[in-house]
C-alpha cells in the first residue's frame, strides 16, 4: 500500500511539473501576440472617436476638397470602386453559402 501511495505522489508531481512547463509556453505564446492586439485596440479606439466626432471628419474632408479637389475626386472614385467590389464579393459569398 505504501509503494502505491508513493508511486501516485510521484506521478502527481511529474504531472504538475509538466503542467507548469505548458503554462510557461502558453504565456510566452500569448505575450508574442500582444503587439497585434495593441494595434487592433488603437484602431478600434480611433474608430470610436471618429463615430463620436463626425464634424471633425467632415471638416477635414471639406478642407481637403478645397485644397486638393483632384486628389479627393481620385480617392472618391477608388473608394466607390472598393465599396462596389466588396459588395459584389459579399453577394457572391452569400449566394455560395446559401442553403440549396
Amino acid at each position: 500500500m505504501q509503494a502505491k501511495t508513493v508511486e501516485l505522489a510521484l506521478k502527481k508531481q511529474r504531472l504538475q511539473l509538466k503542467i507548469a512547463g505548458q503554462r510557461v509556453l502558453i504565456l510566452h505564446a500569448i505575450e508574442s501576440t500582444g503587439p497585434a492586439f495593441g494595434a487592433a485596440e488603437r484602431i478600434r479606439s480611433g474608430w470610436r472617436w471618429a463615430k463620436a466626432h463626425p464634424e471633425w471628419l467632415a471638416g477635414i474632408g471639406a478642407a481637403l476638397l478645397v485644397a486638393r479637389p483632384r486628389t479627393c475626386w481620385r480617392w472618391a472614385k477608388r473608394g466607390f470602386f472598393m465599396w462596389r467590389s466588396l459588395r459584389r464579393v459579399r453577394i457572391a459569398i452569400d449566394d455560395f453559402l446559401a442553403p440549396r
